[in-house]
């Protein structure tokens, strides 16, 4: 345990990529087996169940700590984290513990089978010997609530170094069903699988955000256009008559999606495609709402296949008879790309993403306004010579996303953040007026600087009406203008109404309260902009 925290330590103290890196190759060159299966499936989110619930925990550590229970919520307010709360109030420990991680998940998943008396002498016996990060620890291991800021990506890199076996084989052993119980590190990491080569995708080449005008970037000829689609990326793999599924995270999704798999048999062997996970149905793309109850389901009915169908929109060619053609130009990709697709029926599983053709970038950006009825967050730049690059690279692709939709609203309540903003208020609820009554419709938490969160927290202090728990009511009068990208009708909201990526543009104190916009301005956009219902 003392190695996983020394390693949560370093985690914990940096930002940066390669740093976190090298600190998590480090620990799998030294730690044992048993621990480092344990700690690959926490960071792939393979956590042990809650075995005992919050309200338990917090009774006992204010009893542990000597303090009343009223103290350790009022601590838990301002830390943001009940298991850092617990750990910071508790005595210091009463002896050390050499215990391994993987000894402790067991003690912790033993906690299920005991009664509250044996899970409590469990708990507080374990707070007697563990130090204030390894309680932290313990206690997010309890409530099933471990999170460390690393992706499997980084894990998976780190564990290519420590192990040299190559990253894109790694990936594709770690995913699939396997927990600790099932399987051992060295099978996991070191066996080989036929499908490592067959099933390996590309990097992924991604654009950067177009900033600057779209006549800075020359001359239209020199350009192919198309729409963002709003779905998830992925590459669609066939080889040797197998079928593989990646998103662009590098999660092998293959079983998610059904509808692709005859795709074994109709694509040749050795193609590979760059395309969207697009929600489709009668001739147009469906809102990303209707991908969404599809995403994170391990298992796909019936009734999901027809209420959420869809199929793989193509905008790209990588791999062509078993040839990498990334080098090849982008004209010349999508030449191969669309003699493919004229070829072999894909049955409109496959479809074929279509170039606007322009002549000058003001019919262009007429085109851009369109992308919200077209379920499209914009247009898809690429230079028609450019070469399928890895990673994000600036000058041959960008993606030019349509303005936000916005709304002035009212700040109704205010929440603290958490981690290093836990003694911030930063977490917001907005309303909109209805006759003369404000409504609460959406909540944000992004947008502002480190500087405007500090004025506004001092301001929510000053101006609290009632408290609801964490939650503070404070008096209504700072208009924030708020940006989304769409809007839904919703039966699950009191405001009848949904947004999308909801954040604060801008605060604007030029503006009072009374000139805030109204639920009815909202019900326009839902009017006009507004898609499938959530």
């Amino acid at each position: 345990m003392q190695q996983f925290a020394n390693l949560f330590r370093r985690l914990d103290r940096t930002t940066k990529t390669n740093a976190k890196v090298a600190a998590l190759a480090d620990y799998f060159r030294e730690a044992d087996d048993q621990d480092k299966l344990w700690t690959m499936a926490l960071l792939s989110h393979r956590r042990p169940k809650r075995t005992v619930n919050s309200k338990l925990l917090r009774g006992w550590a204010a009893e542990l700590a000597g303090i009343d229970l009223w103290l350790l919520e009022e601590s838990y307010h301002v830390v943001g984290d009940l298991a850092e709360s617990i750990s910071l109030v508790l005595p210091p420990p009463e002896r050390s513990s050499d215990r391994s991680l993987s000894e402790w998940i067991a003690i912790v998943e033993q906690l299920g089978t005991y009664d509250e008396d044996g899970k409590r002498e469990a708990v507080t016996d374990a707070w007697r010997e563990l130090d204030t990060t390894e309680r932290y620890l313990f206690n997010k291991l309890i409530t099933g609530g471990f999170r460390v800021g690393v992706s499997q990506k980084l894990m998976t890199r780190a564990l290519s170094q420590a192990t040299e076996v190559e990253e894109t084989n790694l990936a594709h052993r770690l995913m699939g069903n396997w927990t600790p119980h099932t399987t051992t590190f060295d099978e996991l990491i070191n066996s080989e699988s036929a499908t490592d080569n067959i099933s390996r995708p590309y990097p992924f080449y991604l654009a950067y955000q177009l900033e600057q005008e779209a006549e800075s970037l020359g001359t239209p000829d020199e350009w192919q256009a198309e729409h963002k689609w709003d779905g998830i990326r992925g590459q669609l793999i066939v080889r040797d008559g197998e079928l593989f599924v990646w998103s662009r995270g590098e999660e092998l999704v293959t079983d998610k999606y059904p509808e692709y798999h005859p795709l074994a048999e109709l694509l040749p062997d050795g193609t590979v495609i760059d395309g969207e996970i697009l929600p489709y149905a009668n001739g147009h793309p469906l809102g990303f709402n209707v991908l969404q109850t599809r995403i994170g389901r391990k298992k796909v009915n019936k009734k999901l296949l027809q209420e959420a169908p869809i199929v793989l929109m193509a905008y790209d060619l990588l791999e062509v008879g078993g040839e990498d053609i990334r080098a090849r130009p982008m004209s010349e990709r999508r030449e191969l790309l669309e003699e493919l697709l004229e070829t072999h029926d894909t049955q409109g599983i496959v479809l074929l993403s279509p170039i606007y053709e322009f002549s000058d970038w003001k019919d262009l950006a007429a085109e851009r306004e369109t992308a919200r009825e077209k379920h499209s967050e914009g247009i898809m730049l690429k230079r028609r010579n450019s070469e399928y690059k890895q990673g994000r690279k600036k000058g041959d692709w960008w993606k030019w996303k349509v303005d936000p939709l916005t709304i002035d609203a009212v700040l109704l309540y205010a929440q603290r953040g958490h981690g290093r903003r836990a003694n911030l208020f930063t977490d917001f609820t907005f309303g909109v007026w209805d006759g003369d009554t404000l409504v609460p419709f959406t909540k944000a938490y992004s947008g502002l600087t480190d500087k405007e969160f500090n004025r506004i927290t001092a301001w929510v202090r000053k101006n609290t009406i009632d408290r609801f728990g964490p939650v503070r009511s404070v008096k209504p009068h700072h208009v924030f203008e708020i940006g989304f990208e769409g809007i839904r009708k919703s039966t699950r909201h009191k405001s009848g109404v949904a947004l999308r990526f909801p954040r604060m543009l801008r605060w604007r104190e030029d503006k009072p309260k009374e000139e805030a916009n109204t639920k009815a301005d909202l019900l326009a956009m839902l009017e006009m902009y507004g898609g499938e219902d959530l």
